[in-house]
């Protein structure tokens, strides 16, 4: 069930996923399922989306594309909080030009909103591809509530309106360590289009999170490891490794799991099923983390 389909039910919604959903394959067999790719940030952006089809296999002529980066804390990519500004800059000059009739960046702010959006460079990345794109939805008019049959922890949430709307959602989050989630990659960056988000914590975060998902379910994922930070998120400041990475997928499980054995956490190597939530998802047939089984392409440039 698309999030249109979702909406028309009725006010509140109903969705009706979990154990009974395929998760996605590639769309071609000349794709990779998962692109890894080391550049500089708005290059590898551009080149990780083109590996596994373009943009134009996620967005069409006339979509409204919702695009949900990491942009929650008063501070620049460098300290590795928040998406680098040029990831999402080329993420949104894709979905223009892949004919896109409408192109929001969205984020419920931790830290005040208006510092966020200046200190993290995201609203001046954007504004050089088109002016009006970056919100903050930290008001509670923005949300509608939804009820999430099928959840397991997570009956129900206020969910930001315009991502109800949209044709398209992209998870567009900086890879950081969490200190309740173990890591905040795509799946977890979800909680940034709800309203009240600490309910999940006392319902058990992990569960919570794969039950969001099945509604908030994103067309695409592109995770930002620039500067990845490795220990002490999701604020920092930590221990932040600069692997000017790019990692790209259909599949958010698998792009989260990609990005969990990419990288180096707290000191450490991990495996993906080790991280809870994205091991639940894969369980729930949201996605899949067996990525030894899938394809994943690399490319230095």
């Amino acid at each position: 069930m698309d999030r249109r389909k979702f909406l028309n039910t009725s006010a509140k919604g109903a969705v009706a996923l979990g154990a009974s959903f395929v998760p996605p394959i590639s769309l071609a067999a000349s794709h990779p399922d998962i692109a890894v790719v080391k550049g500089a940030p708005g290059a590898a952006t551009r080149a990780a989306v083109e590996m596994i089809g373009g943009m134009g296999s996620v967005v069409g002529k006339g979509h409204r594309v919702v695009i949900k980066p990491n942009m929650s804390f008063a501070s620049g990519p460098e300290v590795g909080a928040n998406t680098h500004p040029m990831v999402v800059q080329a993420i949104a000059a894709m979905c223009w030009e892949a004919g896109a009739s409408s192109v929001l960046i969205l984020d419920h702010t931790l830290a005040p909103g208006v510092l966020c959006l200046e200190r993290s460079g995201v609203k001046a990345a954007a504004a050089a591809v088109k002016d009006d794109m970056v919100y903050m939805v930290n008001d509670s008019d923005h949300y509608s509530e939804v009820e999430i049959d099928g959840g397991k922890n997570l009956k129900e949430t206020e969910i930001v309106k315009s991502v109800l709307r949209a044709d398209v959602l992209i998870a567009a989050p900086t890879a950081k360590s969490h200190s309740g989630a173990g890591v905040s990659l795509s799946l977890k960056g979800m909680m940034g289009l709800i309203y009240d988000r600490g309910t999940l914590h006392w319902k058990g975060l992990d569960s919570c999170i794969v039950d969001l998902c099945t509604v908030l379910r994103a067309d695409l994922s592109v995770i930002d490891g620039t500067h990845v930070l490795s220990t002490n998120g999701p604020r920092g400041p930590g221990k932040v490794l600069n692997e000017n990475t790019v990692i790209a997928s259909r599949d958010m499980v698998a792009a989260d799991a990609q990005a969990v054995a990419e990288f180096t956490w707290y000191g450490k190597k991990f495996q993906p099923r080790q991280v809870a939530h994205i091991r639940h998802a894969h369980e729930r047939g949201m996605g899949r983390m067996d990525i030894e089984n899938l394809r994943v392409e690399r490319l230095a440039l």
